[in-house]
C-alpha cells in the first residue's frame, strides 16, 4: 500500500513538471516580428500618402516659376533739401532738392509661353530700366518689358530662350470656389539665391473683393482673396489651384507690417487673360473710352434733395450733345446704378467697371428716372 501511494506521488510529480515546462516555454518564445514584404507594404502606404494634390501640383508648376529682378531710377528728395530755403545753406548746399537714384528690387513671375513670356506685376518691373529673369534651372536671362497696365497691376516681359520653357495656361473656364485649397508660389521678400520658388498653401477666403488703393491709379477690383501667405517678392507669382491650374496673379496684401497676416489678393485669371493678352498685341491697355457723361457720386445730401430712398449710384450732372451717352437716351440727373449686372454705388465703381470694357463696346446702364428703373444700351466712343 506504502509503494502505490510513493508509485502515485512520483506521477503527480512528473505531470506538474511538464506543465511548469510548457508554461516556461510560453513565456521565452521570442515575439513574432512582421514579414518583410508586410513592413515594405507599410513604407510604401507611408510613402504614398505624402504625395498628394498639393505636392503634385507644386511638382507640375514649379518650373515654371521665376524670380525677377529689376533696377529702376527713382526720383527722391535730398534729405538736405529743408535747408535750402535759407540762403546762407542754398549758398553752400548747390544741388538738386530732388535726384534721382538707383534702386533694385525683386518680385516673381510664371512664364505663359514656350518662347519666353513673363508675367509679374506692374509693380514689379513697369519703371524698370533693366530686367534679369532667373530660371529654377539656374539660367538667368535678360528680359524686356512688353507692356504694364497700372490699373490691373499686370506687366508682361519677353526673354529670349535657347530653347522651348515649360510654361503655365491660366484657368480662364472654371470660377474659384470659396474653401478650396489654393497654393501661392514665389520667392519671398527676394531672401534666398535659389531661383527655385517658395511654396504656400492657403484657401480661397473670398471673391470679388474691391481694395482701395491710391497709388498710381490702381483698380483692385474682383480680386480673388486667400490665407495662403504672399510677402514682398511673391508678388507677380501664380496663385494655383489644387489640380495644377492658374486662378490668379498674386498680388497685394493687407498688412500693417509689410508682411503676411493672412490675407492676400490675386488677380482673377480671366481678367489677366484678357490683359496680357492685350499688351502682348498692343504692348498697352487701350482705355481711350469715351462716354460724354459728367458724374458724381450720388451723397445722402444729394438723395434728400432728390427725395431718393438712400444714397446709391452715381449722378449725371451734365451730358455733352451728340455723345455716345446722348445718343443712348441718358439724361441730365438720371442716376446710374448699374452697369451690365454690376451695381453701382459711388463713383469709384462706375470707374472700375467701364475700365473693364473697350472703345467699341455696348454695355448696358442700369438708371434711376423719375422713380423708374430703365436700362439703356450705351456703346463706348474712343476719345479723341
Amino acid at each position: 500500500m506504502q509503494g502505490v501511494r510513493l508509485l502515485w506521488g512520483l506521477v503527480m510529480v512528473l505531470l506538474l513538471a511538464g506543465c511548469n515546462s510548457e508554461v516556461q516555454s510560453q513565456e521565452v518564445s521570442p515575439p513574432q516580428r512582421p514579414a518583410v514584404s508586410d513592413t515594405a507594404a507599410i513604407n510604401q502606404e507611408i510613402a504614398s500618402s505624402r504625395q498628394n494634390a498639393i505636392t503634385r501640383a507644386v511638382a507640375a508648376v514649379s518650373p515654371a516659376v521665376v524670380n525677377v529682378n529689376v533696377i529702376e531710377v527713382r526720383r527722391v528728395r535730398d534729405p538736405m533739401a529743408s535747408f535750402y530755403d535759407d540762403p546762407f545753406f542754398r549758398n553752400f548746399l548747390r544741388r538738386p532738392r530732388v535726384r534721382e537714384q538707383q534702386v533694385e528690387s525683386v518680385g516673381s513671375g510664371f512664364i505663359i509661353s514656350p518662347d519666353g513670356y513673363v508675367v509679374t506685376n506692374d509693380h514689379v518691373a513697369g519703371n524698370a530700366t533693366k530686367i534679369d529673369v532667373f530660371l529654377p534651372d539656374g539660367q538667368t536671362l535678360p528680359a524686356e518689358l512688353v507692356g504694364s497696365d497700372a490699373a490691373t497691376d499686370l506687366a508682361l516681359l519677353k526673354v529670349e530662350p535657347e530653347e522651348a520653357l515649360p510654361y503655365l495656361a491660366f484657368d480662364t473656364t472654371s470660377t474659384p470656389i470659396v474653401g478650396e485649397w489654393v497654393i501661392a508660389l514665389g520667392n519671398p521678400f527676394g531672401l534666398f539665391e535659389s531661383a527655385e520658388p517658395s511654396v504656400t498653401v492657403g484657401v480661397v477666403s473670398a471673391k470679388d473683393r474691391n481694395l482701395q488703393s491710391g497709388r498710381r491709379g490702381r483698380l483692385y477690383r474682383d480680386m480673388i482673396q486667400t490665407d495662403a501667405a504672399i510677402n514682398r517678392g511673391n508678388s507677380g507669382g501664380p496663385l494655383v489651384s489644387a489640380t495644377g491650374e492658374v486662378i490668379g496673379v498674386n498680388t497685394a496684401i493687407y498688412s500693417e507690417s509689410g508682411g503676411s497676416i493672412g490675407i492676400g489678393f490675386a488677380v482673377p485669371a480671366r481678367k489677366a487673360f484678357r490683359i496680357i493678352e492685350e499688351l502682348r498685341e498692343n504692348g498697352r491697355v487701350d482705355r481711350s473710352y469715351y462716354t460724354g457723361l459728367y458724374l458724381t457720386t450720388v451723397t445722402q445730401r444729394i438723395a434728400n434733395i432728390l427725395e431718393l430712398d438712400r444714397a446709391r449710384g452715381v449722378l449725371v450732372r451734365d451730358i455733352d450733345p451728340s455723345s455716345p451717352a446722348d445718343d443712348a437716351g441718358l439724361q441730365a440727373y438720371d442716376i446710374i446704378i448699374g452697369i451690365n449686372g454690376e451695381r453701382i454705388d459711388t463713383q469709384d465703381d462706375y470707374v472700375a467697371r467701364v475700365y473693364d470694357y473697350r472703345p467699341g463696346d455696348e454695355i448696358q446702364m442700369r438708371v434711376l428716372r423719375d422713380g423708374q428703373t430703365l436700362t439703356l444700351p450705351l456703346r463706348l466712343g474712343r476719345q479723341e
